[in-house]
């Protein structure tokens, strides 16, 4: 039979299915008598449910019951299938919501809500796991949500497209989606604003068109990828050529990291432009992605670059700590780190990291990094680092992102 665990103490119901044959029908008819018995209000409720296409009538009662009993803790996953049932549009009843997260749904419909009105007044959290909804949904929820603070959303079901305001957003994240369009639009307190894993949309040359509007609290923000974002600052849009001017700047930015393919002559001129755009950046964090299909230049002439690339504030007067990730011994990497260590003043140290990397191509990447012996640092301080580390598995790291981007604890991920 199926486990519901009720503790009364914390006034939080789990539903738990361990065995594999237990009916369906006995399990929503377990729920749904918890749930009526039960006095309120709950804490939180976590509901991980299978077919619950048969049992609708259900699922509007649950919620109906949820909202009666001022539930303001939420988790609500779908699984395994259709993974595209809508929710009902009770869920808006769920006023006393402080943390909602749900997965493997249909997100209702707001077109149903009356205008002006509130949707959830007291959410600080909404997590969006492989959810189908639409972009007038999402930017109504947050529009109509005036104390959330925290947006996740990953493996969207649908292309994403965000346009956003709001007055009380900290951290927005966005992993394992296709993104088309991400626009801060005002959004004074937003603090992070971390992609991890985003992909193109057919038929675009830049996967997402990233704009920052007025978010002058944001500290921490990445991964951007010049090779294949297309960034606006205000109403300028960032070329490899860009002059950095107060209006192209976003000085309130601590933390950036970034994804280049350092191969390309147009990664590198695009690299020198995004850094100029952030000049009081104190960590920056680089990933080296490697050469694709459409990109799969070695790359080693386009070192010569960074002898005659310009003077970057941040690297210059701010940069203290530089970690530069899935190393490959690529002689134009190599170059990009000489270029920091030689103009970066205030550097303290540099983590270069190997990943899953072989013993043949660890011996490799420590002869080459030999080479940066040689460097007269701008520091006196500068320390370099080197060592490795093994990714997970794909669908290890997958499975791991959604439980973090799940985790009720969670309050955003740290760069």
């Amino acid at each position: 039979m199926g486990r519901l665990a009720i503790r009364p103490n914390r006034s939080r119901l789990t539903w738990l299915r361990e065995n594999k044959n237990t009916h369906p029908i006995s399990v929503t008819n377990a729920v749904s008598r918890v749930l009526a018995a039960h006095p309120g209000p709950f804490h939180r409720v976590d509901l991980s449910c299978s077919i619950m296409e048969a049992h609708l009538p259900e699922l509007d009662r649950w919620l109906q019951l949820l909202a009666a009993k001022a539930v303001e803790e939420l988790v609500f996953v779908n699984r395994p299938w259709p993974i595209n049932l809508r929710l009902p549009a009770t869920l808006f009843s769920c006023t006393s919501l402080r943390r909602l997260y749900i997965g493997v749904w249909r997100f209702p419909n707001t077109a149903g809500l009356p205008q002006g009105s509130t949707a959830f007044p007291h959410l600080l959290e909404l997590g969006l796991c492989c959810v189908l909804m639409e972009d007038r949904d999402l930017e109504c929820i947050i529009s109509r949500s005036p104390v959330l603070e925290i947006l996740t959303v990953v493996l969207s079901q649908n292309v994403v497209r965000l346009r956003f305001v709001s007055h009380s957003l900290r951290c927005v994240q966005l992993g394992f989606s296709c993104v088309a369009d991400l626009a801060a639009v005002d959004a004074p307190c937003l603090d992070r604003l971390l992609l991890s894993d985003i992909w193109a949309t057919e038929g675009r040359k830049f996967s997402t068109r990233i704009k920052i509007g007025l978010a002058q609290g944001l500290r921490s923000l990445g991964y951007l990828e010049p090779g294949r974002h297309l960034l606006q600052i205000g109403t300028t849009t960032i070329k490899a050529r860009t002059r950095a001017t107060p209006s192209t700047m976003v000085p309130s930015v601590r933390i950036l990291a970034l994804k280049v393919y350092f191969g390309t002559l147009n990664e590198a001129q695009m690299l020198c432009s995004f850094l100029q755009c952030f000049p009081n950046v104190e960590t920056l964090h680089l990933k080296s992605d490697k050469a694709d299909e459409l990109n799969n230049a070695t790359g080693e002439h386009k070192a010569m670059f960074w002898k005659g690339a310009g003077e970057i504030e941040c690297i210059k007067s701010h940069v203290k700590k530089m970690v530069f990730d899935e190393f490959q011994g690529k002689q134009s990497e190599l170059a990009f780190i000489k270029f920091v260590m030689e103009r970066a003043q205030v550097l303290q140290k540099i983590d270069i990291i190997s990943t899953n990397a072989s013993c043949t191509t660890l011996e490799k990447n420590k002869l080459v990094l030999k080479a940066l012996d040689s460097v007269k640092p701008a520091s006196k301080n500068c320390q370099v680092v080197y060592s490795t580390h093994a990714l997970l598995e794909e669908g290890g790291s997958l499975i791991y992102l959604v439980v973090i981007l799940l985790s009720f604890d969670h309050r955003g991920l740290k760069l």
